[in-house]
């Protein structure tokens, strides 16, 4: 059975770090873009990240950040992955110490091939566009041109996500990952734990149905 990743985005706790953890997240992301009302500072992540495990990829998500700060983060936190969420240019994509992810957006001007000439390296993050809130919006992008991305390469799924539609958005696009924040939280930064459940339960419906 195929099996879509998950990523919990925008986590401010422990508890909602370890609810995650528990449902079988793979990678939980943490946001130090200031303007964010679901930003945390470096040292309050690392507490958060000191209690997770091992196999578990801690992402931290920057907007516009410079290089040196960044590397500089991915040392001192342990960071596993960055994603970069603002207009980083290619040489910032290729420069990360780390696995690095990159959102783009997803709108009438899209060209799913375009995403052929991306550096290998880097995982592209299909999202709405949106340059106020850069993520978390809880907006929808258009999945045919999102599955159109993705049978070029891995790609992941965020933009509007929640129980009610992450299934059949992974039928129709078969991300390798689904990124999620505002659609299982109760305000900015606070999840909610039944949402949290019932949308890794629902990822796990789609993934039955997938060959």
């Amino acid at each position: 059975m195929t099996r879509t990743r998950i990523k919990i985005c925008g986590l401010t706790c422990i508890e909602d770090a370890q609810l995650a953890v528990d449902l079988g997240a793979d990678a939980v992301g943490f946001v130090f873009w200031p303007s964010s009302p679901r930003y945390i500072t470096p040292e309050r992540a690392g507490v958060i990240m000191a209690t997770l495990p091992r196999f578990v990829t801690a992402v931290g998500v920057f907007v516009n950040e410079t290089p040196d700060q960044i590397g500089r983060m991915v040392h001192e936190l342990g960071l596993g992955a960055v994603q970069l969420h603002g207009d980083e240019p290619v040489e910032a994509w290729s420069s990360a110490p780390c696995q690095t992810i990159k959102a783009v957006g997803v709108d009438a001007t899209f060209d799913p091939e375009t995403l052929a000439a991306w550096p290998s390296t880097v995982m592209p993050l299909l999202d709405v566009v949106d340059p106020d809130h850069r993520g978390g919006t809880g907006r929808s992008v258009d999945w045919t041109l999102a599955a159109a991305a993705a049978r070029h390469r891995r790609v992941v799924l965020a933009g509007g996500l929640r129980s009610e539609t992450v299934e059949r958005a992974i039928s129709i696009v078969a991300p390798y990952a689904v990124d999620v924040s505002s659609g299982v939280e109760r305000t900015p930064g606070v999840k909610d734990a039944n949402r949290m459940r019932a949308f890794f339960a629902a990822v796990a419906r789609a993934d039955s149905g997938r060959a």
